[in-house]
Formats: structure tokens, sequence, C-alpha cells
């Protein structure tokens, strides 16, 4: 059966036969399978969590929060910033450049740092 990586597809179609990149690691590996509810299926789309086995990759090379990506067509990888529109429910402080939040994303939980926060709203009356 070989490792059997679970998440869920936000892009595009996951299907057997495909060779998929795992980011940051760069790990590669062909897709022999995808399950869905213990069924096999030929194709999952967006929305769709599942199950898919691949082989020859070791089950400590990749980790929650890692991104699988079709290497035939821009495969993800790690950058060292971005751009981001973040809610926050509720702080109890002023936010401002340099603070540092554990961000949230999906099943990740990565700590990021502020350095240009372009606009603030307000979430009562939606002014900046």
């Amino acid at each position: 059966v070989g490792t059997v990586p679970v998440g869920r597809v936000e892009a595009g179609i996951l299907k057997p036969g495909i060779q998929v990149m795992f980011a940051p690691t760069g790990v590669v590996a062909k897709v022999d399978s995808v399950e869905m509810h213990r069924e096999f299926i030929s194709e999952a789309y967006p929305g769709d969590n599942v199950g898919f086995s691949v082989r020859n990759v070791n089950i400590k090379d990749i980790h929650r929060g890692h991104v699988a990506s079709d290497c035939s067509c821009d495969p993800a990888y790690d950058v060292a910033s971005f751009v981001a529109q973040v809610i926050i429910m509720d702080h109890p402080g002023r936010i401002s450049n340099g603070y540092s939040p554990i961000i949230d994303c999906h099943t990740a939980h990565v700590a990021c740092t502020f350095t240009n926060i372009k606009v603030k709203l307000n979430r009562l009356t939606g002014e900046k």
C-alpha cells in the first residue's frame, strides 16, 4: 500500500498516476490510488477529503501542514514572505508591525511576523 497521506483537495484534481511533490520538503512520489470513505475513486475534486497512496515515501518525510501538488503544473514551494488578509476575531491589545502570532491555516500552525500592515478595518463599523 505504501504511505497514505490524508487531506482535503483545495484546487485541481487528484487522480492515480500523477506525480506529486510535497512542499516544503520537495519529496516527489507517484499517486497509486485515491480513496474517500474507504472506497477507491478515480478522481478527487476540490472540497473532497481523501487519502491517497504513494510509494517510496517515508512517513517521517511528510508532516501535518505539508502541501502535495502536481509536479507538472507549477508545484507549491516554501516562501520567505507572503501577503495575506487576516481576520482577528478578538484581541485584548493593539496589533502593529512586528506582532508575531501563530497563524492557523487548515492543519498547519506557523509563527509569522506582521511586517507591513496595509489596512486595518474596524470590525464593528467597517471603517479604515
